[in-house]
């Protein structure tokens, strides 16, 4: 087992399309001026290495060679994944608190916070390679 030599990284998964349902214009644009302030500040402390917004548009790809696609994420989960922020931070309780400070928990968002499973990737990385390493 190697040691890691760089900080882990987190992500945040943002679920729920609707936080802007019954909002005036002007509370949608304070809403937004407040997670543009917020991943501004974390990228400006070397916290958020990407994040974007995701729209309701897409597909999902599942079976042997992708054979199933399906219209998706569906709309009327309140749980479709409505955007994300990779985070390199210490550990775990670093990026819960980070979650904690999201400006849509307020508006009925939810936030995953998961470990990039570095490990892992490193592994199918020295497969694909040629090298010999266990799975």
């Amino acid at each position: 087992m190697t040691t890691p030599t760089t900080t882990p990284e987190y992500m945040l998964l943002f679920r729920g399309m609707d936080w802007d349902r019954g909002l005036s214009p002007e509370e949608i644009q304070n809403v937004m001026s407040r997670w543009i302030a917020w991943f501004d500040r974390l990228t400006e402390q070397g916290k958020a290495r990407a994040g974007q917004p995701l729209t309701d548009k897409g597909k999902v790809i599942s079976g042997k060679k992708g054979q199933t696609v399906l219209d998706g994420p569906f709309a009327e989960s309140k749980e479709t994944v409505a955007g994300y922020i990779l985070l390199q931070v210490d550990n775990l309780d670093d990026a819960v608190e980070i979650a904690k400070e999201c400006p849509g928990l307020d508006y009925g968002i939810s936030v995953e916070v998961r470990l990039v499973d570095q490990d892992r990737l490193e592994r199918v990385r020295a497969i694909g390679r040629g090298i010999g390493v266990g799975v």
